[in-house]
Order: C-alpha cells, then structure tokens, then sequence
C-alpha cells in the first residue's frame, strides 16, 4: 500500500492536466484557428472541447475500472483489447510525447529569445535544451514533486490568460471601435471548410489531458478523485479557450487575424494596449511551454515504464525508484529523444506526427470502451450515453484524421505497418503463440 502522504491532491492531478492542455496552444493556434473559420472559430473551439470532453469521460471509465496502471490509453488498451493493438497504440502514443516535449520546448526557446531581445536562430535551441534538462531533472525528483511545480505553473498561466480577458472586456466598454460588433458571424468571413480547418488545429490544443491517466495510482481519494480531476481539467479548459477566443473577437474583428504565432500579442499591438500586458502574456507564453513540456516528460516516462513492466519492451526501461516513484530511464530517454527533435528541421511534420499518434490512441480508446461493455466489465464510473457517445467520438476523430497534412498521415500509415512488423517479428522470435479467434459461426 503506497504511503498516503507520497499521494498527490486532486488540484495537483488536475494541474498535471491542464499543464498539458494549457500550452503553447491558446498562445499560438487561437490567432490560427480564427484566421481559418473567423468568429465561427469559437464553434470549433466548442466542438473540439466537447470531443475532449467525451474522450476524457471514456478515459475516465477505463481509468476507474484499470486503476493501477501507469500507461494511461496503452495500458487500457493493453488490458482490453490484448498485446498486439496494445503495443502500436503505446509506441504511437510515446513518439507522440517525446516529439511533442521537443516542439514544446522549441517553442519555450523561441519566445525566451524573443523576451530577451536575442536571435531566436542562434539561441532557441540552446534555450530549449536547457528547459528539458531542468524538467528533466524536476521529473527525477518525483511524481508529486513535478505535479506540485505544475500547479504553481498552472496558476499563472491562468492568472495571465484571465487578466488578458479582463483587458478586452475592459477596451469593449472604454475604447471607440472595439466592442461586440466584432463578434458578428455576418462579417467574419468564416465557411463550413474553414471551421473543419480550424477543429483540425484546435484539437491538438486540447489533447494534454491523457497526462493525469498516466498517475490515476497516485491521486488521493482513487477513482473518484481521478474522475474529478480528468473532468475538471477539460472542463476548465473549454471556458478558458472560449473566453480568449472571445477577447481575441472583441479587440479586433476576425478578417484582422492571420496565421501568427503571437495572436494575443498581435491583437494587444493594435489596440495600442499597455506595456505591462505584452510583459504579461510574453511571461504566460513561457510559464505555458514550460508546464506543457513538464507534463508531456512525466507521460512519456510512465507510458515507457509500463510497456516494459508489461514485457513488450526491453528490461533497461524498467529502471524505476521508488522512493520518487519515478520512472529514470524513462524519463532519460523521453528527454533524448526530444533533444534530437530539435534538429529534426521540420518541425510542422514532426508536429503533425505526434498528433496522428495521439489521434489513433483516441479512436482506440473509443473501442476500449465498447469492449469492457460488451464484456460487462462494471466499472465504477461509466460514460453516459453509451453507445453514443463513444461512437460519436470515434466518428469526430476519423473526420478530423480527413483534415490532416496528406505527409503527417503518410508518416503516420507507414508506422503503423512498421510496428506491425516489428510485433509479429519479435513473436517470431520469441516463439510465441498465435492466437486464433473464429469470427463467425
């Protein structure tokens, strides 16, 4: 029995989640999302919140009824479905984190270049591989002790997305031409293409929360801690993004926007709004990256630990103290790989991998649930609606897979077939059994 005080709050566990949903993504891809879909951006920045939202119920159902394991969507896939879709879900969604940590982090050193006033082409990269060393080293530390860094970071990113609000609110009552007049969907320009464009990158900005399944062993109070936490974060998310969406509306009419990466800086500039602010957001900018990437290496390293504790990866990764309850060559390893992302070039593909991973392990989830349900698996907490809801979201996810760049799903096709041979090699190999099902009678 893990000693009670080792345990991590449910505000700790949400935090953990909303450090890796509340990245650089409100930063970077709300400007993006409106640029694509004008006002109708905020449709798809409810419709992809309402996904997350099933998805994180379904997580939740798997989570309550596999309350153990550390392999969050691969281990619940692992238990369900067996060891063959459960090693491609758990390798496609580790590349997932460890790029992602990589392009976080990237982004981290972008803007503290930027901060600072030095060349971003000369310091980002340094910049960033400082940011993974010292996450790294929090991560090694041990589980409560990153969950506790992620909740102060989590505090202010929220303090600083609010008091970015607050100033739009504030310039639509004060300021001449800024006002609810810009939220006119007339006017937006947006189209039924653009709001599907727009869903495509609005989903990646949501997609953290599987980083409180990877600790559901560590939260107080069980299941029904881990249920309150995965549901707060996603939640709090929702209203967080749509407020910005709607600051962003209110400071400038949606023709104005373009692809940036500094949208709510770029919406401050035009409204001639105070120095501190820009501070302010510059600041919020690097405390997200930050939380982001501290979230994504504490994934990657538990997803890790746990496909080798199940023996469908080497030994060497099994390395775990338990005194920190940190998994060491996960972490070591997930911190090397994002390393060498950064002098992967193109950084938009590598991107785009890492959500084709996360998207596969999402519709695989979908599944997971259907099957503990057709198998009358009674877990403590269930998905409402079901079929429905889990079949919507698998239905929402093949669309959005539509939407993707036509390499990132190129990329993402030959990996899959790469891990099939790989699997059924290494059974070879180690000669071990087929198993062989009659699907009909």
């Amino acid at each position: 029995m893990m000693d009670v005080d080792k345990k991590i709050s449910v505000a700790a566990a949400t935090a953990v989640g909303l450090g890796a949903i509340i990245g650089a993504g409100i930063f970077v891809l709300s400007g993006t999302a409106i640029a694509l879909a004008g006002a109708y951006a905020l449709a798809a920045f409810l419709l992809v919140g309402v996904l997350a939202f099933i998805i994180a119920m379904e997580l939740g159902e798997l989570g309550s009824l596999f309350p153990n394991v550390k392999g969050a969507a691969y281990s619940y896939t692992y238990k369900a479905l067996g060891s063959e879709l459960g090693f491609i879900t758990g390798i496609l969604s580790y590349v997932s984190f460890a790029t992602a940590i990589g392009a976080i982090a990237l982004g981290f050193g972008s803007y503290l270049a930027s901060f600072i006033g030095a060349s971003a082409q000369t310091y980002a990269i340094p910049f960033a591989i400082a940011l993974i060393f010292a996450l790294s080293v929090v991560n090694l530390r041990g589980v409560k002790k990153a969950a506790q860094a992620d909740l102060w970071l989590v505090a202010i990113k929220i303090g600083v997305l609010l008091a970015f609000v607050c100033f739009a609110l504030y310039a639509a009552l004060e300021i001449p031409g800024i006002g609810l007049s810009n939220l006119s969907f007339a006017q937006s320009g947006g189209t039924l293409g653009g709001i599907f464009a727009a869903s495509v990158a609005v989903f990646f900005a949501y997609t953290g929360f599987q980083a409180i399944s990877s600790i559901t062993d560590r939260i107080r109070n069980g299941t029904r801690g881990y249920i309150k936490a995965i549901l707060s974060a996603v939640g709090i998310s929702i209203v967080l993004y749509v407020l910005v969406v709607v600051a962003l509306l209110l400071l400038l009419p949606a023709s104005a926007y373009k692809i940036t990466a500094d949208p709510l800086s770029y919406a401050l500039l035009h409204v001639n709004a105070p120095v501190w602010l820009f501070t302010l957001v510059d600041i919020g900018a690097l405390v997200a990256t930050t939380s982001a990437a501290l979230a994504m290496i504490l994934t990657a390293s538990r997803a890790l630990y746990q496909m080798s504790e199940d023996r469908l990866l080497p030994g060497l990764l099994r390395k775990y103290n338990p005194r920190t309850d940190a998994a060491v060559n996960g972490v070591i390893i997930s911190a090397v790989i994002a390393v060498l992302v950064l002098f992967a070039g193109n950084v938009y593909v590598i991107a785009a991998i890492s959500n084709f991973g996360l998207m596969f392990a999402y519709v695989v989830v979908g599944f997971d649930v259907v099957h503990v349900r057709m198998r009358n698996m009674q877990a403590p907490f269930r998905t409402p609606l079901y079929p429905y809801l889990p079949l919507l979201s698998i239905a929402l996810l093949f669309a959005l897979f539509a939407g993707m760049p036509a390499e990132a799903l190129m990329i993402g096709v030959v990996l899959i077939m790469a891990l099939i041979g790989v699997y059924y090699a290494l059974r070879e190999i180690r000669k071990k059994k087929t198993i062989r099902i009659k699907l009909f009678d």
